[in-house]
């Protein structure tokens, strides 16, 4: 893992690729095995987010073939049918071995290389359960949820909330103590979601 900043605590941390989407908005193909700048989405963000933790899964519910060949444990969601990224966060803290899970979407290969460092500061600045990053400000504050930070320990208030229906991340947040840790370049932190986005971005 790498340094942390000065005063920053050093705590061991699993990163969790989330990619259990069914890419609708790109034809339903799988968004993090397309190919960009030459391999797929989710290897670019494996190869910035394996240097900034201890150990890395992916969550994936289809061609777990395909993901297994990065060389990790790929794990499909606990809860059946496709049922958004809590189900997949669900299932990385019920095979985080760390105390503090951190997840990124496989459909963002620009995230920051220094977002685990500047997460962890938030959670331990504030105390928080979870530290999200965000960017803008005032009326442009952009919330960046699957970009968090959390404690394991969350997981069976996690679950309970899942059990009972819940499936929004807003709302699961809004019940916990959440640092919003500030990042200036909007841009690391863009998702591609359709087939001509990854063709434009891919041929720049």
């Amino acid at each position: 893992m790498t340094s942390e900043p000065t005063g920053i605590e050093s705590i061991a941390i699993t990163g969790l690729i989330l990619a259990g989407g069914r890419g609708s908005r790109m034809g339903t193909v799988d968004k993090g095995l397309q190919s960009f700048r030459g391999m797929p989405m989710a290897l670019h963000v494996l190869h910035r987010l394996q240097p900034q933790v201890d150990d890395v899964l992916i969550n994936a519910n289809q061609n777990l073939a395909a993901y297994e060949a990065f060389g990790l444990q790929v794990w499909p969601d606990a809860m059946t049918g496709f049922a958004g990224p809590l189900a997949g966060l669900q299932t990385g803290l019920m095979h985080c071995e760390t105390p503090l899970l951190v997840t990124a979407p496989c459909d963002s290969p620009f995230m920051p290389t220094d977002l685990v460092a500047r997460l962890l500061q938030g959670l331990q600045a504030e105390d928080a359960d979870v530290a999200m990053a965000v960017t803008g400000d005032g009326a442009t504050l952009q919330p960046h949820p699957v970009f968090c930070l959390l404690k394991t320990m969350l997981l069976p208030h996690l679950s309970t909330y899942l059990q009972e229906g819940g499936r929004k991340i807003d709302a699961w947040f809004a019940s916990l103590a959440v640092a919003r840790v500030h990042f200036d370049d909007e841009a690391a932190f863009r998702n591609i979601n359709t087939l001509e986005e990854l063709r434009l971005l891919d041929a720049r």
